[in-house]
């Protein structure tokens, strides 16, 4: 089954975080997928960019309505997500675990319904 680890964190400046904590951060990243991979559990992963690079599409009266920016008021945004296919919730979990996005914010971990395979639904 597939589970989707989101990861959700406060946005903050380079200059607030440091370099030096960027680097580690990225490393840790890269050492946490790399474990995923050689688990054969790993489907994909992605690092977002800023919420303030997003654009929002609704739906207001029949109108589409373009917003820029994030779109919920919140103090972590999705920072990045990574998809994984493992047997069951608690294995989901204990990956979960070993992200390092949990030191510094929160993984939501979600069960996947259904993923395009080949230009096809298919249920995860």
């Amino acid at each position: 089954m597939r589970y989707m680890l989101l990861f959700h964190h406060s946005e903050e400046s380079e200059a607030s975080i440091g370099a030096e904590a960027i680097a580690e951060g990225m490393r840790a990243m890269a050492s946490y997928a790399a474990t995923l991979e050689q688990a054969g559990v790993l489907v994909s992963g992605d690092v977002l960019q800023p919420s303030s690079a997003s654009t929002t599409l609704s739906s207001a009266g029949g109108e589409p309505r373009i917003q820029d920016g994030p779109f919920a008021d919140t103090k972590e945004q999705l920072g990045g997500v990574i998809v994984i296919d493992v047997p069951d919730l608690d294995t989901a979990l204990t990956w979960a675990r070993q992200a390092p996005p949990a030191a510094w914010g929160t993984v939501e971990v979600r069960p996947g319904a259904v993923h395009i395979e080949n230009g096809t639904w298919v249920p995860s």
